[in-house]
């Protein structure tokens, strides 16, 4: 007799041509914040958060092995069940975008990167890639090359109890100081989790360079890139989803709230690291200095796109500086945009934008970046 996990790993390449492709999709739906109950309690005004962030996929058999998005076939889906079509008309087409290994069933099996469009071929209002992949296709950007790296920072929570694993429940562990980086039972939660998602990523051909655990306990980053324009947002939303899948596994939750909990705790941030060919060639220090110019001219547009909720988390503490306020510096944590040591000592190199909020959407963010940089005119 057959155990079910047998099943779950059985290897179908003896027996078909036949692979499972996996067809992925998102979009983002507001929601009340998980800890709503904390923040009526703790601060002296009601504050709705939560990412809002809404990942969906299914499954189809295709006949043979394929490496090339654009021949995969498009499919349809309800819409009127995740709220993004009526009853009456409710086909979305999903488009294939970029295909990764499948960690789960491995094999020849495949995930599929999808954004969704109307019968018609319009893109849908949540369809953000296909605005970000105009931007990424203009030969001004294109000649830049740029590159990004993304540093996603997330909390796992219990999931009957809607809490941060390793804290007592409905208590709170000591303060922050020693889970930064750490070791050891009584300071690090999750790791499991977090080693699985690595290697799951690497597995599925993700750019993914690195882990660390964070300042708040229960909380953790995974960093993407160098990848080059859109690249770089399909590998972070594809990484988002394994994570999911992870820890649905696991019975954990994984949450993109940028301020999970209230009060003397860091936030959770996507820190975007950017550069382009002119900013890596020598005399780069003087083009970085000029699209941190343009980035701060356009403070209030980028802070608007960069994430729901990151008002509780920008609040000049933390680590972070605060969201009306835009200053830049060379190694400074607590500034909009951090330069690197190493990038004014060499005279060219990359900035890091520190204001996107955890659960922002990268192609909002990456092909913003790119276009106030390289096609605005102030």
């Amino acid at each position: 007799m057959s155990l079910v996990t047998d099943l779950l790993n059985l290897d179908l390449s003896n027996c078909t041509e036949k692979i499972i492709a996996e067809y992925i999709w998102f979009f983002f739906l507001p929601y009340i914040c998980l800890f709503a109950h904390i923040y009526f309690s703790l601060c002296s005004c009601s504050l709705v958060g939560g990412s809002g962030m809404d990942m969906r996929s299914k499954a189809r058999t295709l006949s043979g092995p394929e490496t090339d998005p654009s021949k995969l076939p498009k499919w349809n889906y309800d819409g009127s069940s995740t709220g993004q079509a009526p009853g009456e008309d409710s086909e979305v087409i999903l488009y294939p975008q970029a295909i990764f290994k499948d960690p789960f069933r491995r094999g020849n099996n495949i995930l599929v990167m999808c954004d969704a469009y109307t019968p018609a071929g319009e893109p849908i209002p949540t369809n953000k890639r296909h605005a970000a992949a105009q931007i990424f296709s203009n030969p001004d950007v294109e000649a830049e090359v740029p590159w990004y790296g993304i540093e996603q920072e997330y909390t796992l929570l219990q999931k009957d109890v809607n809490w941060p694993v390793g804290w007592p429940i409905g208590g709170f562990p000591g303060p922050q100081g020693p889970y930064y980086c750490s070791i050891g039972a009584d300071k690090s939660f999750g790791r499991d989790i977090v080693d699985s998602h690595y290697k799951a990523c690497l597995y599925a051909g993700i750019n993914i360079s690195g882990i660390n655990g964070e300042v708040m306990p229960g909380q953790w980053e995974f960093q993407v890139g160098p990848s080059v324009g859109i690249s770089a947002a399909d590998e972070v939303w594809i990484a988002r989803y394994i994570l999911e899948r992870i820890t649905e596994i696991s019975s954990v939750v994984v949450f993109f709230d940028p301020k999970p909990i209230p009060g003397d705790w860091n936030g959770a941030g996507a820190h975007t690291n950017y550069s382009t060919k002119s900013m890596r060639e020598e005399g780069g220090y003087e083009i970085i200095k000029k699209a941190i110019d343009k980035l701060g001219l356009r403070h209030n547009e980028h802070i608007s796109a960069y994430g729901e909720g990151n008002e509780r988390r920008l609040t000049g503490h933390h680590e972070t500086a605060d969201i009306n306020t835009f200053k830049w510096g060379v190694a400074n944590r607590g500034a909009s945009i951090r330069v690197g040591r190493d990038t004014e000592k060499e005279g060219k190199g990359y900035f890091e934008d520190r204001r996107p909020a955890s659960n922002m959407d990268p192609y909002i963010v990456t092909s913003m970046i790119a276009e106030t940089t390289l096609l605005w005119n102030p």
